[in-house]
């Protein structure tokens, strides 16, 4: 695999105008063979998949502690250990559905028309005679004038949701999107399906079923039963989860489209009627009924956490943190053999990640004095399962949020070789993108935003859970200016990946990797958390990022540590 030299100057900027020499040389450590030995032990078969909860987790919890202790990092809980706890309540679901319209009642097929099931922690969930109402996206957004609800009383119904948000046409130009309504291109957390799932809970539902459409969720059907039609997760909460109804689920298009067909309603149409301001929700005429079997589990996870303590008396009560989460999907004993087949390896989802956290930290390990603000890295458990690890420690944090100036979230590498640019997610809503664009400019590399912006992967990372306490972050790789390939080539290998390993047991080690992107990009990346733990100036949210509001509250002193 390749190895980079010492980062050097380009365009006239000197690296050492940024960067010490000191930095500079322990950026050197950054080696792209041991990441990928890292990778191919947290990705193999005796790993199990790494599933939350199972023998994986045993394995892969012990393998990152033992390699913390290996690079002489202290234990990250205050109460010396290496592990923060996380309450899970696992339920595996085996759901029914039927659908009754004009007195004739249909049952759909599970998993392939539909995908569902409970938060509860009940063995058994029925939902009877559940009237479906269409509510459009299922938004309500006061800043741009919309509600899909218009007040109704959604109790006890079950809602039909579409997924993303409303994709409104620009005015001056119908072919592009307005970018003064939800960002335009750019899907914000109301297209998210955890924030549909909430409202419906906040709204008194029943049960709630989005529409999968590939393009707009970024993803093919396949993932959305490789993803829910197993255990599923979330953080134990003895009064219950407020974050979905009691059946939450998906449904195909196709089955979708054939629904609406028998209620009398044009899907079509009503989608298109859904993107205007006026719609109101419709009631399809139809009903629902759920039987939801479940087998519920109490457990705990962990969040692996070490850290490398300031130097500077009057600063190490401050902190930079990088996250990486270690958890994928684990095992589906239900697929073919032979077992390997079985396996969800999870490769590049997300073993690159913890591998990149390793190299950081012994990059770190290699100054001659240690950053005069404290550095913890934090390996997050049940990101795949809504981002749980780092949702619990933001809402639980070992150290106050209010001295947490950054996260710098890895999830998922470039496996393809080197880029003459960065994409950052997220791209303008605060002040750490100009550490990155420094950084990268030595290495003689332009920024900007997202190469697809429309996927809401600032959303779908555990760097959201620290925004939405108010911590800014970092969400940054290769761009798609491949040196030496042609431009389609970026597309190309991300619409492959997608289509063929991402959430399936086919992401695994490639012989034919090179990660001459994955170490400038860490480089970059060691760097940049460098100069904020050394720095005087601290990250900051644009005015006009939805995060300021959280960071303004947590700098007056209202978020504080929780419970060690």
């Amino acid at each position: 695999m390749i190895s980079l030299a010492v980062m050097t100057a380009f365009a006239g900027v000197s690296l050492h105008a940024f960067a010490t020499d000191a930095s500079v040389k322990a950026a050197t450590a950054i080696s792209g063979d041991e990441l990928l030995q890292h990778i191919k032990v947290l990705a193999s078969d005796d790993f199990e998949g790494r599933g939350p909860a199972s023998n994986g987790e045993v394995k892969t919890i012990a393998y990152i502690t033992e390699q913390f202790k290996k690079l002489g990092l202290a234990p990250g809980n205050p109460d010396g250990s290496y592990l923060q706890k996380v309450p899970l309540l696992g339920t595996t679901s085996a759901p029914a559905l039927s659908l009754t319209v004009g007195g004739k009642t249909q049952a759909l097929r599970y998993p392939d028309d539909f995908v569902a099931w409970s938060p509860l922690a009940q063995p058994e969930i029925s939902v009877k005679q559940s009237e479906l109402v269409f509510v459009g996206y299922g938004v309500t957004a006061p800043e741009y004038g919309w509600d899909d609800y218009k007040g109704m009383d959604l109790k006890g119904k079950t809602l039909v949701m579409l997924i993303n948000d409303p994709a409104i046409p620009d005015p001056k130009n119908p072919a592009q999107l307005d970018p003064k309504m939800f960002k335009g291109k750019e899907m914000t957390y109301y297209g998210r399906w955890t924030y549909k799932f909430e409202m419906a809970a906040k709204l008194g539902a029943a049960g709630a079923l989005i529409v999968h459409e590939t393009k707009p969720a970024s993803y093919p059907y396949e993932v959305v039963k490789n993803s829910w039609g197993r255990e599923n997760f979330s953080i134990y909460n003895p009064a219950g989860n407020p974050d979905f109804p009691a059946v939450p689920g998906w449904i195909t298009l196709d089955q979708a489209k054939t629904l609406f067909s028998s209620a009398g309603q044009d899907f079509d149409a009503l989608k298109k009627a859904s993107l205007s301001k006026d719609f109101k929700p419709v009631s399809l005429g139809v009903t629902a009924d759920f039987k939801v079997a479940n087998k519920v589990n109490r457990v705990e996870s962990n969040n692996v956490i070490a850290k490398i303590e300031g130097s500077d008396p009057a600063l190490k009560d401050e902190y930079v943190i990088y996250t990486a989460h270690w958890d994928h999907l684990g095992i589906n004993e239900a697929l073919p053999g032979p077992r390997t087949n079985q396996i969800y390896h999870g490769a590049l989802d997300n073993a690159s990640g913890v591998a990149s956290l390793l190299e950081l930290a012994k990059a770190y390990k290699a100054l001659p004095v240690a950053p005069k603000r404290t550095i913890l890295f934090i390996a997050t458990t049940s990101e795949e399962q809504g981002l749980l690890g780092a949702r619990y420690y933001a809402r639980n944090p070992l150290y106050p949020l209010s001295k947490t100036l950054l996260d710098i979230n890895i999830d998922g590498v470039n496996p393809w070789g080197r880029t003459r640019d960065v994409k950052i997610t997220g791209y303008g809503k605060s002040t750490a993108d100009d550490l990155v664009r420094k950084v990268a400019l030595t290495q003689g590399r332009s920024t900007g935003a997202e190469a697809r912006p429309e996927n809401g992967s600032f959303y779908r990372g555990d760097q959201f859970e620290f925004a939405k306490v108010g911590v800014p972050v970092i969400y940054a790789s290769s761009g798609t200016q491949f040196i030496g390939k042609s431009p389609q080539f970026a597309t190309e290998k991300s619409d492959d990946y997608t289509a063929h390993s991402y959430h399936k047991v086919t992401d695994i080690v490639n012989k034919n990797w090179d990660f001459g992107g994955v170490v400038e990009d860490m480089r970059m990346l060691f760097e940049a958390g460098y100069e904020v733990a050394q720095g005087q100036a601290k990250p900051e949210w644009k005015a006009d990022a939805e995060f300021k509001a959280a960071r303004d509250s947590s700098m007056q002193g209202t978020s504080k540590a929780g419970s060690h």
